[in-house]
């Protein structure tokens, strides 16, 4: 087999990183519609998602065996397809274990897809001239976007979830075809190379307890905005099916904005000023959304937190691969913190706003918050300082 280029390999790679998006933006839209078709509560839906997230934290232990045997370009390819392959599953659930199994393979090979993507764009990125694995990133999001925006269209037109989520798995599946034949077909180790990487004294990168909890954080600030965003317009403040959707698109474009010019923030202030900056943005963001009972005022607030956690993910991933060893080694403490935020945050939403005294905005504010402050805090560690929550020897 012919070696594509550097260039037809990132094409490739780019091309994924837009398809995980537009996955993740089909079917997180229409959970209140697939809530009702099942025909469970808020808090049996919150423990539903926390049920199928189980499978990503399962994934996590098992992705650098996988891609240590099979390579990131198989690993990718083959998870591709299963993940994409479950995706009718939650579109066709009638009963609650339908729905949770559709969730766990569309959940448990995308754990396999995420590291093999990154993988290649860290790979990819060390050998440009400027960094892309923000851009990367912002190209997942313009697919949630996008995802959001047909999911958004469809459903003001009355189109069921199962034909929707049935034509997109069609047509995700042909882009797999584009993107298989690029990727590269040979893994490299990556060694620590931080003194060339701007702000790259960031500690979370340097143990494994702060890959944990950075991980554990920015999924929470993420899916606690991006997940119940729907939530937060239509159960609160009592929106259209169009506009509480449009709260996730809000987020979504956010994001996409703040990843596509990462890189160039990046270079100008380094990482470290670049996070401190954007996790201040995310708070004051989800101040707006969440807690201002005003639709214009949340929507809004859902486009400046999504400005915020943009950066998060692209940074944390960047260094899990270049963490030495085999690639894929360095992502397990930073995908079992990720994959557990993906546990615990839909239980802890759905059970705080299932009560009387709280609403969906304030519940996810109880989550948010706390996260963006911790994201803010590991940027004050000091080049050489002990790093936090770790002893002395």
């Amino acid at each position: 087999m012919a070696i594509p280029s550097d260039r037809r390999a990132l094409q490739s790679v780019a091309t994924q990183f837009f398809v995980n998006g537009f996955v993740y933006g089909s079917w997180v839209p229409r959970l209140p519609a697939i809530r009702d078709r099942v025909g469970i509560s808020i808090g049996t839906l919150g423990v539903v998602l926390t049920i199928g997230a189980i499978a990503g934290v399962v994934g996590s232990f098992l992705t650098g065996r996988v891609i240590a045997r099979l390579g990131t370009r198989r690993t990718l390819i083959g998870g591709a397809l299963l993940s994409v392959g479950a995706l009718p599953l939650i579109g066709f659930a009638t009963v609650p274990a339908v729905l949770v199994l559709g969730l766990f393979g569309v959940l448990f090979f995308d754990v396999f897809i995420d590291v093999a993507m990154n993988v290649q764009g860290s790979v990819l990125s060390a050998r440009r001239h400027a960094p892309v694995m923000n851009r990367l990133h912002g190209l997942w999001s313009l697919g949630t976007v996008s995802g959001g925006l047909v999911t958004a269209a469809l459903a003001g037109a009355g189109v069921g979830v199962s034909l929707h989520l049935s034509v997109v798995t069609a047509g995700l599946i042909a882009a797999l075809l584009f993107v298989a034949r690029g990727l590269l077909p040979i893994d490299e180790s990556h060694a620590p190379d931080d003194e060339h990487v701007p702000g790259g004294s960031w500690h979370v990168g340097r143990t494994g307890l702060l890959f944990l909890i950075g991980g554990a954080a920015a999924m929470a600030m993420e899916i606690s905005a991006g997940d119940w965003a729907a939530f937060r317009l239509g159960d609160d403040l009592m929106s259209s099916a169009r506009v509480a959707a449009g709260a996730f698109v809000a987020f979504t474009v956010g994001m996409t904005i703040g990843r596509l010019g990462g890189d160039s923030v990046q270079v100008r202030l380094g990482a470290l000023r670049m996070i401190r900056f954007a996790a201040a943005l995310a708070a004051s963001g989800m101040v707006l959304a969440t807690l201002v009972p005003n639709q214009a005022v949340s929507l809004a607030g859902y486009m400046i937190a999504g400005l915020g956690t943009a950066v998060m993910f692209p940074q944390l991933y960047d260094r899990a691969a270049k963490a030495p060893g085999p690639p894929g080694s360095g992502f397990t403490a930073m995908l079992v913190g990720q994959r557990g935020g993906a546990l615990l945050v839909p239980i802890a939403i759905g059970t705080l706003a299932n009560t009387s005294t709280l609403n969906v905005g304030q519940a996810v504010a109880i989550v948010a918050l706390p996260s963006a402050a911790y994201m803010f805090a590991s940027t004050l560690v000091r080049p050489g300082a002990r790093p936090p929550g770790r002893g002395r020897r």
